[in-house]
């Protein structure tokens, strides 16, 4: 594999140009100074910093293992942002997002992905199942797949629903060792023919040292939350020990995962 380097560009975002979707979190697309578009998730909606850990994490992991996601960057909002937008859900949410937020390029074009007309790989269907289940992303179903077709490719997007023990915070340890249930509604389980091969490939790829510098990434202003009783350092570890220690047992998650895939097909 090529030396990776673990590093975000930082953008400043220059344009809000429209809401995506509905939902709690309101994501957008905006231009940036860079001259490109972003789809722009904002810390100050929905489930905050968390749900931008969440995106920065399970992406960059994806992004490591090989498989394609959308170059995420941070995107600064300056304070002056927003203050003419008319709508006031639109404006409130840009003001309560100033300065650092999460984006990921724009992919012009593209197609969401659905199952019943495209096919994808066994072995692609097996890294995207192992990622998730690795992760905890409960995210990625037939109802909602957040995946989508770019120049014949098959990218991932929307991870900020991963890494759910971390809304709690509590009693990370177990959280580490749940075999994951909900990977049985997985939309690529019933293709997931090759995990255990998968399994073996990624845990020689993925050690506490990758693993360590992907929690790096997180800005030291998202790790400082009001009411907690540990500091970013302790946060940052806490993500990193849940990361090793889930990496350690996969066979817990593989296996349900392969259970669940036996009871579909």
């Amino acid at each position: 594999m090529k030396k990776h380097q673990f590093n975000l560009r930082t953008v400043n975002v220059t344009r809000y140009i429209t809401p995506l979707r509905e939902g709690g979190s309101l994501p957008a697309l905006a231009d940036a100074d860079d001259g490109f578009k972003y789809v722009l998730k904002f810390k100050g909606a929905g489930h905050g910093v968390k749900a931008l850990i969440a995106e920065l994490l399970g992406g960059e992991i994806a992004r490591y293992l090989q498989l394609d996601v959308p170059e995420i960057v941070f995107a600064h909002l300056d304070e002056a942002f927003g203050r003419t937008e008319a709508d006031e859900e639109i404006q409130d949410l840009l003001q309560f997002s100033q300065g650092l937020n999460l984006a990921l390029h724009f992919l012009s074009g593209s197609l969401t992905y659905d199952p019943a007309t495209t096919e994808v790989e066994e072995l692609l269907a097996s890294k995207i199942v192992w990622l998730d289940a690795f992760i905890t992303n409960v995210d990625r179903t037939f109802r909602n797949t957040n995946l989508l077709f770019w120049h014949r490719e098959l990218w991932l997007i929307d991870h900020g629903a991963a890494f759910y023990f971390h809304h709690a915070f509590t009693n990370w340890e177990k959280s580490a060792i749940t075999p994951f249930a909900l990977i049985k509604d997985h939309v690529l389980l019933p293709k997931a023919s090759q995990l255990d091969l998968v399994d073996k490939q990624f845990k020689e790829i993925l050690n506490p040292t990758v693993l360590k510098s992907i929690v790096d990434l997180i800005p030291e202003e998202w790790l400082e939350w009001e009411g907690s009783e540990w500091n970013p350092e302790q946060i940052r570890g806490i993500y990193l020990s849940f990361l090793t220690t889930r990496l350690a047992h996969s066979e817990l998650f593989i296996n349900e995962a392969k259970k669940a895939r036996h009871a579909l097909v």
